[in-house]
């Protein structure tokens, strides 16, 4: 058998082994790599220095920046209701595509008829206006507000068109 040669290098062990013709269809060489890991060696005499954190008062404490306010998002009751509306009119081929958007002070649910354009509707939820017209309100892509309410599901009756069929 043929005798390996080892290679060091820093911290890694190479090891290449020559392989005999006798295996077949075995690679010639094969290497071997194994790491080496040594861990700082720690002493008794000196002691831990701590450092204070940036933005640390006087006293020693740290002082934490301000939260700022949660994000208002739609809970998974009001994505389910989207989502359905969302569903009837993609399998309808009206829309295609669509766009979350989760700021400080609204929700947005953008509804486009191509990725690229601007959204066709925009259904929004602002928690201010809860008391005085609704959380919830249906734009249009010229800005105009076609249904605002305090019931998810009634303000999205205005993209529900309803089509007239003559009955004779």
């Amino acid at each position: 058998m043929p005798t390996p040669q080892n290679v060091r290098a820093s911290n890694f062990a190479m090891t290449t082994v020559l392989c005999g013709p006798g295996l077949q269809g075995a690679a010639e060489r094969v290497i071997l790599l194994s790491c080496k890991i040594e861990e700082a060696p720690l002493s008794d005499s000196e002691p831990i220095a701590f450092r204070p954190r940036t933005g640390a008062s006087q006293s020693g404490a740290a002082t934490l920046p301000p939260r700022s306010p949660p994000a208002v998002a739609f809970d998974r009751r009001e994505l389910g209701e989207i989502l359905t509306v969302y569903g009837r009119k993609v399998a309808a081929g009206e829309w295609r595509d669509y766009a979350m958007d989760f700021g400080r002070e609204t929700a947005v649910f953008s509804v486009f008829r191509k990725a690229s354009e601007w959204p066709l509707y925009r259904i929004e939820k602002n928690p201010k206006n809860a008391k005085k017209q609704g959380a919830y309100s249906v734009v249009s892509a010229t800005g105009l507000i076609l249904k605002r309410g305090h019931e998810l599901k009634r303000v999205l009756e205005a993209l529900e068109k309803k089509r007239l069929s003559l009955v004779e």
